[in-house]
């Protein structure tokens, strides 16, 4: 432990004795204000919620009672350093617990927003463990990250003397940023490779404004540029240039990242009906194409009668923008009761607040549609929960006989997405698996072509921001070893 550990450790010690641990448990969590219902169910590029004020993130900082043994670091895939942070928060030194959190990750005021907090940092609280509100880690992390950037005075992470050894990053979501930013920190000269037209991946096309809103996502970025990575976008890894392209180039590892943007089906009658769409196709459209524009080359429909087969966060983001672009009826059908939805009950909350309709125990079975080719109605099965599946969720089980038909021109299905299957197609010998998945290690992300390492959807076939985040962690430290012990 060096010195300024060291004393960082006393100077907590000694704010700890300050309030005493029954005072600071006593104290109520914050909530986070948010815009009105009706309001915002009507426009899509302002913030639902609004963030803690410097008064709010101190006091709720206070509740933190800065345990010896920190389980809620246990909960962070990517290993912030939560006490330090939150106590710097308490006594206001905002700017320091942003560069706290920066220390190890790449995207805070992201993760801040988007990361299930309650079921990762929050859920090993020691609050928890007393029948109490988890201390608000997510919403303290948000105020830091926002804080820093509304002062001006935005810090860039400590890198290494260059060290001359190119990285390729396939992919600018989530995991590819988070490995990028290590990397860089190390000396690596990275460059990141993104398919589309705008760097952020899945943050940018897949999460909606009124969630995540781009000029947050474009911060985070311009702090990578500021750190030395590089950034090619419109260069598709597999098709426009390939793996070996990059190994003569020099590049000495590559990370693929590339995410799994292939939606899946019901695989039902009428599903080709014109208005039945992925989420993956829907969400793009909207959030980075801005279809429902006017004046879009290529508009969205704006259906009136919505229907979104899912019951995750996908399904909710697609639900809540088709209420804001002007849908009069817009309804969640999930086979299984709200207790069993993977979503976050944030989004939840939310949606139902905005006039969402949630029809559960429901499964489609057919697509009807009129003589131009729309659809115009659902059939759904209804069904009732039987015994537990494989994921210890108890099944659902048709009700025989029991059906209903309801009215819909716009449904999108958001069931689950498939691997992006451009690399495992054209790197010859690289293990997957039957889903197409790529194979890894899972202590090194790497695969069995050593130079290449993998983390992220394309190897979880689906996960959160920041699963993905500690993967792009992972990866990078394993392949700073990797290419150290080769040379």
């Amino acid at each position: 432990m060096d010195l300024n550990e060291e004393r960082a450790q006393q100077w907590r010690a000694d704010l700890r004795n300050e309030i005493k641990t029954k005072d600071r448990t006593a104290k109520t969590r914050v909530h986070m204000p948010e815009l009105d219902a009706e309001y915002r169910s009507h426009t899509r590029v302002e913030e639902v919620n609004l963030g803690l004020t410097p008064e709010m993130a101190m006091a709720e900082a206070q509740r933190c009672i800065d345990c010896a043994n920190p389980t809620c670091m246990e909960g962070c895939p990517v290993g912030i350093y939560i006490p330090k942070f939150v106590k710097q928060i308490e006594v206001g030194d905002f700017l320091g617990a942003a560069k706290t959190l920066k220390e190890t990750s790449a995207l805070p005021a992201v993760c801040g927003r988007v990361c299930p907090q309650e079921k990762q940092c929050e859920a090993k609280c020691i609050h928890v463990k007393m029948n109490k509100p988890a201390v608000a880690i997510g919403h303290l992390e948000r105020f830091a990250a926002d804080y820093e950037r509304e002062s001006g005075q935005i810090s860039v992470p400590e890198v290494a003397t260059p060290n001359g050894m190119k990285i390729a990053v396939v992919g600018s979501g989530p995991a590819g940023l988070s490995f990028a930013g290590d990397m860089a920190k190390m000396g690596y000269d990275v460059t990141v490779y993104e398919a589309l037209h705008e760097i952020g991946g899945v943050l940018k096309y897949g999460i909606p404004e009124f969630r995540l809103p781009n000029a947050i996502v474009d911060v985070e970025i311009e702090n990578l540029r500021s750190m030395g990575v590089k950034f090619i976008t419109n260069c598709i890894i597999g098709k426009t240039i390939s793996i070996d392209d990059l190994k003569e180039e020099g590049f000495k590892g590559v990370f693929v990242a590339s995410g799994a943007g292939l939606p899946r089906f019901m695989n039902i009658k009428g599903e080709n009906f014109v208005g039945v769409m992925s989420s993956n196709e829907y969400l793009t459209r909207v959030n980075l194409m801005d279809a429902a524009s006017a004046d879009s080359d290529t508009p969205v429909f704006l259906g009136k009668h919505v229907a979104v087969i899912g019951g995750g966060n996908t399904a909710m983001d697609s639900v809540r923008t088709a209420r804001r672009l002007g849908a009069s009826r817009a309804m969640i059908i999930y086979r299984r009761t709200e207790e069993e939805m993977p979503a976050r009950l944030e989004e939840v909350k939310h949606a139902k607040e905005e006039g969402i309709e949630f029809m559960t125990l429901r499964n489609p079975i057919e697509f009807k549609g009129n003589e131009q080719g729309r659809v115009t109605e659902m059939v759904l099965q209804v069904m009732e929960l039987g015994e537990p599946d494989a994921s210890g969720r108890r099944a659902p089980v048709e009700v025989p006989g029991k059906t209903e038909t309801i009215e819909v021109d716009e449904v999108i299905v958001s069931v689950g997405v498939s691997p992006n299957p451009l690399i495992p197609q054209s790197v010859i010998g690289l293990e997957v698996t039957k889903w197409g998945t790529i194979v890894v290690d899972q202590d090194s992300m790497q695969t069995d072509i050593p130079m290449i390492f993998a983390g992220g959807d394309i190897v979880r076939g689906g996960a959160t921001v920041i699963l993905a985040m500690g993967d792009g962690r992972k990866a990078a430290a394993a392949m700073d070893k990797w290419i150290k012990e080769k040379n």
